[in-house]
């Protein structure tokens, strides 16, 4: 990962911010992305990266982020479309559309924004990664959970699709289906197993050590540790 060129979107709390920790421990040039600028200048300055504010929901600012890496770096080695949100379980027929339609805008369309923009400058580069976070909530479809797995769904369908568009070049496209893990993602309401989850910590480390390897795990799938037995 030395010197290697790599943004982040979503990155100033919670895994984004642990994966940019991690890639700059291994000597990485990191590009950490978010809306709220004092809390990204914070982040950058406490990790080793630079900041670029930008609201990844936005075209025209995704389009600014790379070019800003592109302009102050030369390339681009590895994108990372991190930025997500959830919404509260619900049933289906209590969900409220409008914040459903606001949670696609980023973990759906601010994912494939930084994908166009990410894939445009590696296909005139000739080489790169890309990195989409997802869920294991976009493996299988969970009760209460219609809308936020049927974005993680379309985040795994739109994966597959342009992996398949980059298969005989040098471009990788590569999926991270994490499990839980405590974030301020659930600030809302936290699940009754948040106590399990795992740290992001952890998970940015498998992510990050997937992606060191010659021919990384297109599709991985990071879960918690199994729970040792109880008492019988």
């Amino acid at each position: 990962m030395k010197g290697k060129v790599v943004v982040i979107t979503g990155s100033s709390t919670g895994l984004g911010k642990a994966l940019a920790l991690a890639f700059v421990q291994r000597g990485a040039v990191v590009v950490v992305n978010g809306r709220d600028k004092e809390t990204l200048e914070r982040v950058a300055a406490e990790v080793g990266a630079t900041a670029f504010v930008a609201d990844i929901t936005k075209a025209d600012d995704v389009a600014a982020l790379a070019d800003f890496a592109v302009t102050q770096f030369g390339h681009i080695d590895i994108w990372v479309n991190n930025a997500g949100v959830w919404m509260a379980h619900a049933p289906a027929t209590e969900l409220n559309i409008e914040r459903v339609r606001a949670m696609f805008d980023t973990n759906v369309f601010g994912l494939m924004l930084g994908c166009k923009v990410a894939l445009t400058q590696m296909r005139t580069q000739g080489f790169g990664t890309i990195l989409n976070i997802c869920s294991t909530s976009g493996l299988v479809g969970r009760p209460t959970s219609s809308a936020y797995s049927s974005s993680k769904w379309a985040v795994r369908g739109f994966s597959d699709s342009i992996r398949g568009e980059c298969e005989g070049t040098n471009i990788k496209v590569v999926t991270a289906y994490p499990g839980g893990i405590k974030t301020n993602l659930f600030d809302e309401e936290r699940p009754p197993e948040y106590a399990d989850f795992m740290t992001p910590e952890s998970v940015a480390e498998k992510i990050v050590r997937n992606l060191e390897l010659e021919s990384p795990e297109t599709e991985q799938i990071i879960k918690r540790p199994a729970q040792p037995d109880g008492p019988k």
